[in-house]
């Protein structure tokens, strides 16, 4: 792919990512081996997200032996995007799994790149990784959260983060904010929260590179978070509408036809607010109607099944099967923008593109009339 001059690669360790985009890990089963090797051909960083990649909906094994297929499964992709490309590729593993540790070690002994994890502090992921030339990369929603880790990571395993993602309230799926504060947009912006996530990696030795993330569209999204001091960004919406993307077809279909009134929020079963396409099936979850549901999965430590109106793993997984009136499609805030399916080559060549007229529009001086 041809290079467009003055975008800075993404530099993560010893890990060269150019163009500076992460594609961002998307659950269940939506970036898998196909996206992420895909993406990792054009220079970027692909990502295969570790939830629900076993088809754990078409199993009866439970317990620990349900457990032992997620490793399987996650091995075997991994193995799949290595044959289909030499690039960067990354797995993205939730702290809230009940085999959380099983999974980072299994990418671990895979030889993975870099594993990015969210969705609770991962605070003991050093300790899963001893010994792995891994990056490892925390995802954080506040400055504070990031604070946090810097520290026991430091204290525990003598080590820091190689880089830290900064998820905005604009991102889809789970989200780490309070859910009135994302109803009435009185969360903090990805701009402030990345500023002052930058004031801590900038005083680390050797710095780290941040890496914003959250409703980041187009090339003069990545523009800006790039002007403000980020090294790189992480999109995933963008790459859902991709015909590399692991979805299946009427999940995407969802995005093309979302309006921008359809992108709307819900409370989900594992305790966090997430953001998704509006449908029948989200309609019957606002109206208060319950799918009761035996749990054999125990897949999320924040999921009480005893309590639960219904099954995020069963739902996201008939979402992944294109079972879309028994499911819904999460997505970024920015979905209704998409309005077309390209090849990931495509896609990546219009970002950058866009970079490029934004970055030289930036540094054009100013006309001043005489």
């Amino acid at each position: 792919m041809s290079r467009v001059k003055n975008i800075p690669a993404l530099k993560i360790g010893n890990l060269t990512i150019d163009p500076p985009i992460i594609q961002g890990g998307m659950g269940v089963r939506v970036s898998r081996a196909n996206l992420a090797s895909a993406v990792a051909n054009t220079g970027c960083a692909g990502v295969i997200a570790a939830a629900g990649i076993c088809q754990f909906e078409e199993t009866t094994k439970t317990g620990m032996e349900l457990l032992l297929l997620n490793a399987k499964a996650l091995r075997e992709e991994i193995k799949k995007a290595r044959s289909l490309s030499k690039g960067v590729i990354g797995v993205n593993i939730m702290v809230a799994f009940t085999d959380y540790e099983s999974l980072v070690r299994t990418a671990a002994d895979e030889g993975i790149d870099m594993i990015i994890s969210g969705a609770g502090l991962p605070l003991n992921l050093p300790k899963y990784t001893e010994g792995k030339d891994v990056k490892l990369i925390p995802v954080v929603s506040s400055a504070r959260t990031f604070q946090i880790i810097c520290k026991r990571w430091k204290t525990h395993f003598n080590r820091q983060p190689d880089a830290v993602i900064v998820e905005g309230p604009m991102a889809g799926g789970h989200l780490g904010y309070a859910y009135q504060s994302l109803q009435d947009n009185t969360a903090q912006t990805l701009e402030q929260i990345v500023m002052e996530v930058l004031t801590i990696a900038n005083s680390l030795e050797p710095e780290i590179p941040v890496i914003a993330a959250g409703g980041i569209f187009d090339g003069k999204d990545i523009a800006r978070f790039l002007s403000l001091g980020a090294s790189g960004v992480q999109m995933a919406t963008r790459f859902v509408c991709t015909d590399e993307c692991d979805a299946h077809d009427n999940f995407k279909q969802a995005y093309l036809n979302a309006s921008r009134e359809d992108i709307t929020l819900i409370n989900s079963p594992v305790g966090l607010p997430g953001r998704v396409i509006n449908n029948s099936f989200v309609q019957k979850i606002k109206d208060g109607k319950t799918m009761p549901f035996r749990c054999p999965y125990q897949c999320l430590i924040t999921c009480d099944s005893q309590k639960a109106p219904y099954c995020i793993a069963q739902v996201l997984a008939n979402a992944a099967n294109g079972k879309m009136d028994e499911s819904f499609a999460f997505a970024g805030s920015n979905a209704y923008r998409c309005n077309e399916i390209i090849p990931v080559k495509t896609l990546v060549n219009t970002l950058m593109e866009e970079l490029s007229l934004a970055m030289a529009a930036e540094e054009a001086p100013s006309q001043v009339p005489v």
